[in-house]
């Protein structure tokens, strides 16, 4: 009996059937192919621009590519869910501009009495405009029940139109004695490294290990593979949805605040158009707008990869125009790839 038991042992079939490894896993995702591909499309660009790879271009490219990834990897929380979030660049400009109009009314108070309180209630402020889209956004959405595309967009008018009206039209500076801080937090460099780039990567960190080894991400997963079901099972629904449109919701903010010290003020049309370029961002590097698909590497490798393809473009001395035109036609080509690769999968 023991040697029936040992020979039967000793046969292990667990490897029948098994697809290869390289597709399996994240080699088998989206994300994997779109890293793939942007490996070989920096190689070509460094090829036909000997500029690209100059260490102002890399900065450059390290810089806005930052913004919009600290805003992606907001935007996909919502996205996994089976949601969309229009208002971010809005939200960018207003928690930027609110963050600009505080400073400037604390210099030469009394706060400024007090080391960095003044530019600490200005970061809160700015902040807290955020949280308070994001709430409405996600009180709407959750609790009455409305469309996530009508509502954000409702929400992009209206937190537009009130970054014009708050300004007149007219950037604001921030200023004040904390001013040079202000830049060194939000613009500086850190070993040679943006820190707006060392902000995005702590951030995806903490986002892939709340989505895969705490019970929020399981939650929010389980939102977009199936509402109703995780609804039966005890999660608080509601309360997932309203806590990833207001995390949306600050990372625009976050995001909005950081490119005040990148450009020195913060105009009313700042980050104006660029809801499309990180929903772009976000389906690009894997995530599924049926839902239940996403995490931080996507989010990143997708902005970053967006980034290189407009800045080889300036670099050739494409018309601007055209940037839009390619933003839009990659949406459907990574929808279309990630529907392919879907089909064969279940096949």
């Amino acid at each position: 009996m023991n040697d029936i038991t040992q020979a039967s042992g000793a046969s292990d079939f667990s490897n029948v059937g098994r697809a290869p490894w390289w597709r399996r896993g994240f080699f088998a995702s989206q994300t994997a192919y779109v890293a793939v591909a942007l490996v070989v499309i920096m190689v070509v660009m460094s090829v036909l621009s000997s500029a690209f790879l100059s260490a102002g271009n890399l900065a450059n490219v390290a810089k806005n590519f930052s913004f919009v990834g600290i805003v992606t990897l907001g935007i996909t929380l919502v996205i996994v869910t089976g949601g969309i979030d229009l208002s971010v660049g809005s939200t960018m400009a207003l928690s930027a501009i609110v963050c600009a109009i505080v400073m400037q009314r604390l210099a030469g108070t009394a706060v400024e009495g007090i080391p960095l309180l003044a530019m600490t209630l200005s970061l809160l402020s700015g902040l807290g405009a955020a949280l308070l889209i994001g709430l409405a956004n996600g009180l709407l959405i959750a609790k009455l029940g409305l469309s996530p595309f009508v509502t954000t967009l409702g929400m992009l008018s209206i937190v537009r139109g009130l970054a014009y009206a708050v300004t007149e039209g007219r950037g604001q500076a921030p200023t004040g004695s904390d001013v040079d801080l202000f830049y060194a937090l939000t613009d500086g460099n850190l070993g040679g490294v943006p820190v707006a780039v060392i902000y995005l990567l702590v951030l995806a960190v903490i986002m892939g290990v709340v989505l895969h080894h705490t019970a929020f991400g399981r939650h929010v997963f389980a939102l977009g593979g199936n509402e109703k079901a995780a609804a039966l099972t005890g999660i608080a629904v509601d309360r997932v949805k309203i806590a990833v449109y207001v995390l949306s919701a600050l990372s625009a903010g976050f995001a909005g605040i950081l490119m005040v010290g990148w450009l020195g003020s913060a105009p009313a049309n700042l980050a104006t158009g660029y809801e499309l370029t990180i929903i772009a961002a976000a389906v690009i590097g894997g995530a599924n707008l049926t839902g239940g698909v996403g995490g931080p590497a996507g989010a990143v490798i997708g902005a970053l990869l967006i980034e290189v393809i407009r800045n080889g473009l300036v670099l050739a001395g494409i018309n601007a125009y055209w940037q839009i035109v390619l933003v839009g036609g990659i949406i459907i080509l990574a929808v279309l790839v990630d529907r392919v690769r879907t089909l064969r999968i279940a096949s």
